[in-house]
């Protein structure tokens, strides 16, 4: 029998990676997309699978409860895949409203109406049902110079964004603990790959450097992140689905820490490599690195003690930094019309953030 996954968020970057994996290694798996379809949801990201038979998209927002219910009746789900979310730290700041409307009280919609249809199914359904709530690193605050982020590290949000996402991680788990409702939850650190909007450090930076525009470092450059190709986290998320125990968090990294100033270093090396003709008064990349007031309570570091899942799931991240890198910005630069396609709305590179 096939089992029906419904993947909130499914037009974002990490989401269209975690549909693009299944739908490629399930073929017993039916994915049912449900996505608003912000600026940052993009449905070329799934031109590969949107004629799959297993691949149905639906265009609808997390907060309209009649829709969600309508879609859990027709669907009849095994699963629910939650990582809807506005994501932004930097847009955060400049329009926290939608943050709140999104996250929580969309996550609290979602929640209430899974847990419904969940209460109607029969026990042996109820027994394999689950909720997975995709979450962040951010929600732990910031690191000193040592030690990592556990499952058990005490929440300290320090932006709109990463307040609203340890809401939703608290909803969630009320739910399991007040209503006995089949959860799991992951928190990742920084992602990086193909298919990212380009508000994001690593496509960012790549396109201002082929353009010849400044590369912005915030503060000194020192601000470190664990890094975490977008298909390994991927192959993470549904490994968690299908095999995390009921009610535990799993968090999930990629070994691969680095000072902002670094990835940005890096990229400039790559395209040295990739493309050595430069931009028109451009002598090398790394000559646009430009440094900027940082951002408000920028958190100085973070880092994922991803042990918890390496042990319970046997899971670790394939790609190395280097080795990720190098086919992100390869992709890049093979899909420079899908850049300028999502970029054509309101976002043309600008800098965020600034609460002006």
């Amino acid at each position: 029998m096939s089992k029906t996954i419904i993947i909130t968020g499914g037009a974002g970057f990490i989401g269209s990676a975690v549909i693009r994996y299944i739908i490629s290694t399930q073929v017993d798996v039916r994915i049912i997309n449900v996505d608003k379809l912000t600026y940052a949801g993009n449905l070329e990201s799934l031109t590969g699978v949107e004629d799959h038979p297993n691949y149905q998209f639906e265009q609808v927002d997390i907060c309209e409860t009649n829709e969600l219910e309508r879609i859990f009746t027709q669907y009849q789900p095994q699963a629910i895949m939650h990582l809807a979310a506005e994501s932004h730290v930097d847009r955060s700041i400049d329009g926290p409203a939608e943050f709140i409307q999104t996250n929580i009280v969309g996550t609290y919609n979602l929640l209430e109406t899974a847990r419904q249809y969940w209460l109607k199914l029969e026990d042996k359904d109820k027994v394999a049902f689950r909720f997975h709530h995709v979450s962040t690193d951010e929600v732990y605050g910031s690191l000193g110079k040592d030690g990592l982020f556990t499952e058990t590290s005490t929440y300290k949000p320090n932006s709109p964004y990463s307040a609203s996402k340890a809401s939703s991680d608290h909803l969630v788990r009320a739910w399991h603990k007040t209503y006995d409702f089949p959860v799991v939850l992951t928190n990742c650190s920084n992602n990086y790959g193909p298919y990212q909007f380009p508000e994001k450090l690593i496509p960012l930076v790549t396109l201002n450097a082929l353009s010849g525009k400044p590369l912005p470092i915030y503060g000194k450059g020192d601000q470190i992140r664990d890094w975490l190709y977008v298909d390994d986290h991927a192959r993470a998320l549904y490994r968690v689905l299908t095999e995390g125990k009921v009610g535990e968090t799993y968090n999930i990294g990629g070994h691969n820490e680095k000072q902002n100033i670094e990835v940005v270093q890096t990229i400039c090396e790559i395209l040295e490599d990739l493309v050595p003709e430069h931009p028109a008064g451009v002598k090398a990349y790394q000559d646009l690195i430009t440094y900027v007031a940082d951002r408000p309570g920028h958190d100085q570091r973070y880092a994922i003690d991803a042990t918890k899942i390496k042990n319970d799931l046997n899971w670790v991240p394939e790609e190395t930094f280097e080795t990720g890198m190098k086919k992100t910005i390869q992709w890049y630069l093979d899909n420079m019309q899908w850049c300028e396609r999502v970029q054509s709305g309101k976002y043309q590179q600008e800098r965020l953030g600034l609460n002006v």
